[in-house]
């Protein structure tokens, strides 16, 4: 085991020896792991508290240096909290609810005006436009006899919708509630 280099004698030398050894070499890992200089000592504020209280332990004996020591426990900290954090969202990152509830009820009444097409268009249109099928894909799948008659029969079942949504007078404005 290594030595401490100076004789710490009291706990105020511990701690004057720690920032003026282990704070620079931990400020300059967070720094480099993208971190800010608050971050830092958040950090290094945990790490010399848990250095402190292994250093208390009767059950651990031995010297160690605690600058080295001190920025293992920090190093460890930091990439405890980098895992903890990449896991979580901020809800300044969510989209805007209300946006979304506004999408969802347009797809809702879009959808009930694509049903008045029939269940064979409904079936096209959803392995066109959701399962991202090519036609030549749907032209098996639906029985037609090549690409172009499945391409003109999604156009037909596209035409089928509007003519519905222009029957019935809709505009834009009439999907949202």
């Amino acid at each position: 085991m290594i030595t401490e280099k100076i004789p710490i004698q009291t706990n105020e030398d511990l701690f004057v020896h720690a920032y003026e050894t282990a704070f620079p070499k931990v400020a300059s890992f967070v720094k480099k792991m993208g971190g800010s200089f608050e971050e830092a000592k958040d950090i290094f504020q945990d790490a010399l508290v848990i250095y402190y209280e292994k250093r208390s332990d009767p059950e651990k004996p031995g010297q160690h240096d605690p600058s080295n020591y001190i920025k293992g426990i920090a190093r460890h900290l930091w990439y405890k909290r980098y895992r903890e954090n990449k896991n979580q969202t901020s809800l300044s990152n969510l989209p805007d609810l209300k946006a979304q509830e506004e999408e969802l009820q347009v797809s809702e009444n879009l959808l009930r005006f694509v049903e008045l097409s029939g269940k064979k268009c409904l079936e096209l249109l959803r392995a066109f436009y959701y399962d991202k099928l090519n036609m030549k894909t749907i032209a098996g799948k639906f029985g037609f006899s090549g690409e172009r008659s499945a391409t003109t029969q999604k156009f037909k079942c596209l035409e089928k919708v509007r003519d519905t949504l222009k029957e019935r007078s809709l505009t834009k404005e009439d999907f949202y509630d």
